[in-house]
This record gives structure tokens, sequence and C-alpha cells, in this order.
């Protein structure tokens, strides 16, 4: 299959404010050839990132008319909380205005001093925000992970004899356990099935929190129907929720896989981490039942949940990914393989 056709229509459209290439080269050295210092309005084509640029559905757009700005106990607070718990077994979610918001709270806890966090590989955010806390964040990932051009089905996962190696010596220095699916920072690859519960067994065994970083846990889950033994007859959403099962807490940038533009939460199962939580929440990002985010965020990233499920989507969107890896790599441009769920990384080092 070369390409597949978009599961969706367009309803909406922008217009693009076309350059030449002189003017684009002008600007580039006008930003001192950072990108991030561009006017968004002079990209023509804008593959920073997905974060949050995405269009929402004609369904999330209505959704935010429903919009409920009652500062405490809002509608759409509880809208958002079944949604997530349709999808995520937590008993406590708690929102965030983003992704690193919930990791700034959940490390205002558990960081600190002397204190270490494995992790596959923790993305950027999550590192900074522990070694903010004055904790260390440890990467774990499998040997595969960290060869760009082999074929691996699950790049991302925890290297258990090295999870396992690094506990025995460690333990009593380690708060948290985590795991970020995907594995954002070794290329949008996925964890397995079987590797988040061999993790979870481990964790529960050394009697540690084990929390997820479930950014992408949509297209994870879609790789594993797609790739592992067992799980190809499984839906998306049961397949979530075997996942985050194993899980006491997630953090999650809803700006990823929940269609938002903006939004996060955290969500635990511990009732005291929860209570320290929301302290801590109402200090930094608003009341409880709306953490930053108005209430129409919260009905549009609640009917965005119900959307990431969806197969055809996340067909789309893998296999997207794949045909670009397909043309580079036939080009000759060493590429990391296999696709990753989110973005195409290119293996610069190797290239130069």
């Amino acid at each position: 299959m070369k390409t597949i056709i978009e599961p969706f229509r367009i309803k909406s459209v922008e217009p693009i404010h076309m350059t030449t290439p002189e003017e684009r080269r002008s600007k580039l050295a006008a930003a001192h050839y950072n990108l991030f210092s561009l006017a968004s309005e002079d990209v023509i084509i804008d593959l920073l990132t997905d974060s949050g640029t995405g269009a929402m559905s004609s369904n999330q757009w209505a959704a935010l008319m429903r919009g409920d700005e009652s500062y405490a106990g809002s509608p759409s607070f509880f809208r958002f909380e079944s949604a997530v718990q349709a999808l995520m077994p937590f008993k406590f979610i708690i929102p965030t205005h983003q992704g690193r918001a919930a990791e700034a709270i959940l490390m205002s806890i558990l960081g600190g001093s002397g204190r270490m966090i494995p992790s596959n590989t923790h993305f950027d955010t999550t590192r900074g925000n522990i070694e903010a806390s004055g904790a260390t964040a440890h990467d774990l990932n499998i040997a595969e992970g960290h060869d760009p051009s082999l074929d691996h089905p699950f790049k991302g996962n925890m290297d258990l004899i090295a999870f396992e190696q690094f506990m025995d010596a460690n333990s009593q220095n380690v708060p948290a356990i985590m795991l970020t699916i995907t594995n954002n920072a070794g290329g949008g690859q996925p964890v397995s099935l079987e590797n988040i519960r061999a993790v979870s067994a481990i964790a529960r065994a050394c009697k540690k929190p084990f929390i997820i970083d479930g950014c992408r846990f949509a297209e994870n889950a879609m790789f594993i129907k797609r790739r592992e033994p067992g799980q190809q007859n499984r839906s998306i959403p049961d397949i979530v929720r075997d996942c985050f099962a194993c899980a006491d807490g997630m953090t999650m940038s809803a700006k990823k896989d929940a269609f938002g533009n903006i939004g996060g939460w955290l969500a635990l199962n511990d009732p005291y981490l929860a209570d320290q939580a929301r302290i801590k929440l109402i200090q930094t990002e608003g009341f409880p039942t709306y953490g930053g985010l108005a209430g129409r965020d919260l009905d549009a990233l609640a009917q965005g949940l119900s959307e990431i499920v969806d197969e055809n989507y996340l067909n789309y969107r893998i296999r997207t990914n794949e045909y670009i890896i397909e043309r580079l790599d036939a080009m000759g441009i060493p590429v990391v393989k296999p696709a990753g769920g989110h973005a195409v990384f290119i293996d610069a080092k190797a290239w130069l």
C-alpha cells in the first residue's frame, strides 16, 4: 500500500502566506538560523511539532459551545473526567493546562535531592521537571532502541534486566517508576503490552508507584494491535484500558492523543498523592475542576478522547509516517526505523 485516504473531510481552510526562496533565506538569516525564532506565518510547511497544532473535529467545535465556565463544579469537568476514566481507570483525574504542568506537580511531590526516577526514555520536559526538583532522570531503553537503522517492533521497551539491576542497587532512592508510551524521544517507538506488564510487576514487587507518561497512548495501542502476538483482534479502547490498568497513575499532554490545542492531566490512584497534587494545582494552575483550562477546552478534550481511538484514523496516521520513511530511505537519507507513530526522525549524525 503506497498511501492511504484521509478518513475525514475538511470543512474549513486557512490561507497560507507564500514566500519566495530569497525571502525564506533572508528570514532564516534574520532569525540567526534558529527555527524557533521564525514567525509561524512565514513557514509554509511547519514540521516543528504535532503538539497542539492540529485541527479539531466538527464535533469538538460543537462541544466548545457546551463549555460551562463555572469556577467550581463545572459540568464540563465531569464530562472530561468521565471521558478520561472510560479509557484510563484511575480514581483521581486532575486537569492541567498541559502535560509539563502535570509533570511539575508530580515532581514537586515525588522529586527531591538524591532521588532517582527510571524510565525507558524520559521526554525532555519530564527530564527537566525531574532535574529541577533535584532528582535525577535515568533512561533504561533496550539496546535495540539505540540503533536507528535496526528494525524492531518495540524499540521503545524498557530494558527489564537493566531495570531490575537498577532497582536492586537504588530502590531506596526511587520514589516512582515511569514509562513513556510511545517512546517520544526515542523516535516515537512503541512499548509492548508485555513490557508494560513486566515493568508494572517489578514496580509492585518493589512497592513503588508506576506512572505512565501517556501522551501518545492511542498510537502505542495501535502498534500493539498491529505488532504484538495475540492482540490483533482486540479493540483499541480495550488495549488502552489494559495498558493503564498496569499503572498507579499517569501524566498526559492532551495536545497529542486527545486532539487538543491545549490541555493535559495528572491521574492518580493514591488519595494522599492526589490531595497533595490538588494543593499544588490550586497554587499554580487553578481550582481542581478546571486546572488552568476553560470549560470549553475540557469539553473539546472529552470529545477528542472518544475520537482518537478510531482505528481508521490511527491507521491513516501511522501509514502516513511509514510512507514518508519509505520514500526517504529510498533516497538514501538515514532515518530511524521502523516508522514511529507521531514523527519521522532523521539520523542527522549519520547523514552528516
